[in-house]
């Protein structure tokens, strides 16, 4: 930072450690003006840390970085240019060369090529904890539970699509513990889904719902037409005990509860607090001092 003579500030959040790194950063704080801590009554998890982190921000970049030594601060300063000069809204890391155990590396490639094609988010390493953000991004976005592997695709459809990649230095874990394990095949996959149908669907969830309710019951239906054809101009008998009979009226009973739940969903939508917020990227003169003839009605 002072090699760079950057305006800076670090923000240290502790989740709940039972350690001594509370006591550690007062000690950093001390002896540097610039550092500012936040500390977790208990462990939150990684999302609450980066939420309420961002939330404290106070600069126009905001980099984070993970507290085990793998990523290089030395990086920071090509962040910081590719941010301000290529005009980026998000730079994400890249450890192209890992110094992680097999069973990390290969399903992390996996997760993430699975996550590029169902984002169209063109990033080689989603989750590496080193990246920066302008801080328009982090203010405008809500960061929980597990998806803080996500936040590229939550600033997505938040409208920041300028998102770029560089390729960082990766360092051997020397300290602490991964919390890498099997969890994440089945968490990793709930928590892309949840931020694809949100963010596409959340303001208008009967279009979810709806369709793919018309659609099964309208197979039903059909089934169900098929069969009462044969039975009325061929004369077949033991209609009512096929499978396709069954399977008829089960598809009619699943389509018209999707539907039902559709309404539900939309007027839980439409009753929520937040229901008309929307982020704006700017505001015209007028607008912002309340001189505007635009909100008047005639």
């Amino acid at each position: 930072m002072e090699a760079n003579s950057f305006t800076y500030e670090i923000i240290f959040v502790d989740d709940g450690s039972t350690d001594q790194s509370w006591r550690v950063i007062n000690e950093l704080r001390r002896a540097n003006e610039h550092i500012e801590a936040i500390k977790f009554r208990r462990n939150y998890g990684k999302s609450a840390a980066l939420n309420v982190g961002f939330g404290a921000t106070r600069g126009d970049v905001v980099i984070t970085m993970d507290a085990d030594l793998q990523d290089s601060p030395d990086e920071i300063p090509e962040l910081y240019r590719m941010m301000k000069e290529d005009g980026y809204d998000i730079v994400s890391g890249w450890k192209k060369k890992r110094y992680d155990p097999i069973t990390k590396t290969i399903p992390t490639k996996l997760y993430n090529g699975v996550t590029r094609w169902m984002t169209g988010i063109k990033l080689h390493d989603m989750n590496c904890g080193l990246k920066a953000y302008h801080s328009e991004v982090v203010k405008n976005i809500e960061v929980y539970g597990e998806m803080h592997r996500y936040i590229p695709v939550i600033a997505k459809w938040a409208g920041f699509h300028s998102i770029g990649e560089k390729v960082v230095q990766h360092q051997s874990r020397k300290y602490g513990v991964t919390k890498f394990g099997f969890s994440r095949f089945i968490y990793g996959p709930l928590d892309l889904f949840s931020i694809m149908f949100v963010g596409k669907f959340g303001k208008r969830p009967m279009h979810f719902f709806g369709v793919i309710g018309i659609i099964i019951s309208l197979l039903g239906f059909l089934l169900l037409g098929y069969l009462s054809i044969t039975k009325l101009f061929w004369n077949v008998s033991g209609i009512a005990d096929r499978p396709s009979f069954f399977l008829g009226m089960l598809l009619i009973i699943v389509g018209v509860q999707l539907f039902i739940a559709g309404f539900v969903a939309e007027l839980v939508s439409r009753s929520a607090p937040g229901r008309n917020n929307y982020k704006l990227e700017e505001k015209t003169s007028g607008l912002l001092e309340g001189k505007s003839d635009l909100l008047k009605y005639s």
